[in-house]
């Protein structure tokens, strides 16, 4: 027998429609229905309401292979297939995350073909393979964040054998897995919550319409959500999730949602008996979100830090335009470099008031702040998807790496940054509903155009080949010049993991020295000085030593007193008597 169930306090009446066959179900007090019924694995499935002969898939359905707007169909993870019984799990300090979307990563765009390339993970250094969601949206190629049946694995990626398939190939290896889950709102196509029960409010954000987390019937609405982070962790044998905007999350309530997540997934971790880790996505610069529940916080585990990506970009590539505005300096970068956040109760011209609050160092370590030098939303917002690699010099992109591999901060690259892609990363949709794609793609050359853009250059999120040109072109790695970024990119991850002295502990403040007419900064910690000449011309520094690692030749100054590094160049010097 098959237990099927279903919160629906909207409709008077539930039916199941069972591969064709209609079955009654019957209400409790809080508005489920449920009954037992025998059904084979696979068995296609969904829901009449009232006298509505359309058949909805079921809000929990853990797989659609029909797609959002068919019916579901039954699956369960195959004990038989997991080999990863020992897999110990992987805790947070000196881990190294790689952000990738299943669909661009390779050419074949799913879960059995990225297995092909963990291996490539594992040579340069990564420890934690961090997905963009997986779950099912409407079409065959979407960035993951339209998705509408928030159970369910999108078939086109190989659904959720397939998940179960590439998780424990990388267990195998080593690795863990992180998963991107998206809970703040849902996709414009093949969202049929409204029609069961009070999922939403009138409240908006920017992506439509907010979840009920503390209205009439949020209880139900909050075990939704909680129910489905715990099924990534415990029936696929996820190691962490990665909470998309969390700043999107309207609950009023005395616990906050997050508070009663990382509470129930520290019941999990000890369950299963390994480390599980909650990562939030916050604009908030709001260090409550990773400050331990007993010191008030929310605890959990880490949160993306934009601004560290925001000071590093800006000091080496010279943007400043939009959210931009306030970074740039050398001052900024030491700031963030020694504190976390740079907005941290200072003055925002973006958001024309005071943001954020400081990060206490005496209880939250620095890797509980995830530092990358791009991600899928630096890229992907911009209006052509140009990467960093795209703009900038070798020698730039060298910098950029060193300063992030060597923070003291838990590092994440975004797919091909290892070898300077040149692919770009574009917004991508597949909508199947023509008004919807049109809406996207009217909505997002609007977007762009608020902001200086010529909307000419925006590409169609509904043109395969927007889509297309998104995948990694791994043929360039090949290239000579690609080639040498990659292995310094293996060389820094390296030192950060044979080093102690890049992970676990706060840069002290006087440790980073720079001058900002010249263009350098030198960044201390322990015996090791990481020196970068962020300008085009040599310039000396202050510091001597052995090189242990350099993106170019560094020579020693006239006299002994500094040295020299080429143009758009760092060198990482040991004491003598180190």
């Amino acid at each position: 027998m098959t237990l099927f169930e279903v919160w629906a306090p909207r409709p008077d009446l539930v039916r199941l429609d069972l591969d064709g066959e209609v079955h009654p179900l019957h209400r409790d007090d809080a508005g489920w229905w449920r009954a037992d019924i025998p059904a084979a694995p696979g068995a296609r499935y969904g829901f009449l309401l009232d006298d509505d002969p359309t058949v909805l898939p079921d809000p929990r359905s853990p797989w659609q292979p029909d797609g959002v707007h068919g019916r579901s169909a039954l699956w369960s993870p195959d004990p038989e297939l997991w080999t990863d019984a020992a897999w110990p799990g992987r805790g947070l300090p000196g881990a190294v995350f790689y952000e990738l979307h299943i669909g661009a990563f390779t050419p074949d765009g799913t879960f059995d073909a990225a297995i092909g390339k963990l291996d490539h993970l594992v040579d340069l250094g990564v420890t934690v393979v961090e997905l963009m969601p997986v779950n099912a949206f409407d079409g065959t190629h979407n960035w993951g964040y339209d998705g509408v049946l928030w159970y369910a694995v999108q078939d086109s990626y190989g659904g959720p054998a397939g998940l179960q398939r590439f998780v424990d190939a990388c267990h195998a290896r080593g690795l863990a897995v992180a998963l991107d889950v998206v809970h703040n709102h849902l996709g414009p196509s093949g969202n049929y919550l409204p029609k069961y029960g009070p999922y939403l409010t009138d409240g908006r954000n920017t992506w439509g319409q907010s979840l009920n987390l503390d209205g009439p019937g949020s209880d139900h609405v909050r075990r939704h959500i909680l129910d489905n982070a715990l099924r990534w962790l415990r029936d696929f044998h996820l190691d962490a999730l990665r909470l998309d905007a969390v700043h999107a999350l309207v609950d009023r309530t005395a616990a906050h949602l997050l508070e009663e997540l990382a509470t129930e997934v520290a019941v999990l971790s000890a369950r299963v008996g390994r480390p599980l880790t909650l990562v939030a996505e916050s604009d908030l610069n709001d260090p409550r979100l990773i400050t331990p529940r007993a010191a008030g916080g929310y605890g959990l585990t880490a949160q993306w830090n934009d601004d560290l990506h925001h000071a590093v970009h800006t000091a080496v590539s010279g943007e400043r335009q939009g959210y931009y505005a306030d970074f740039g300096s050398l001052e900024c970068l030491a700031t963030t470099l020694t504190r976390g956040f740079y907005h941290a109760g200072s003055y925002s011209s973006f958001r024309e008031r005071r943001h954020g609050r400081p990060v206490d160092r005496a209880t939250t370590p620095p890797s509980a702040l995830f530092g990358y030098t791009c991600d899928h939303d630096q890229i992907g917002n911009r209006a052509i998807g140009d990467r960093p690699s795209m703009n900038l010099t070798d020698g730039q992109l060298a910098i950029k790496a060193a300063l992030v591999l060597l923070a003291p901060f838990t590092p994440m690259l975004f797919m091909g940054e290892e070898w300077g892609a040149r692919t770009p990363f574009l917004f991508f949709t597949s909508h199947t509903d023509p008004e919807i794609g049109a809406a996207t793609a009217a909505g997002r050359k609007a977007e762009f155009a608020e902001h200086g853009w010529a909307t000419a250059d925006v590409p169609d999120p509904q043109d395969p080949e927007t889509f297309a040109r998104s995948k990694l072109d791994w043929t360039e790695s090949a290239d000579p010049s690609r080639a040498r970024l990659l292995e310094l990119y293996r060389d820094l991850l390296a030192v950060r993991r044979l080093r102690p002295e890049f992970t676990g502990t706060w840069i002290p403040d006087h440790a980073v020295r720079y001058d900002q007419a010249a263009n350098w900064i030198v960044i201390a910690r322990g015996g090791l000085e990481l020196a970068c000449n962020l300008g085009t011309e040599p310039v000396t520094v202050p510091v001597t030593g052995i090189t242990v690692l350099a993106s170019a030749e560094p020579d020693s100054s006239p006299g002994g007193a500094g040295t020299v590094l080429p143009g758009h160049s760092f060198a990482l010097l040991a004491c003598e008597n180190d």
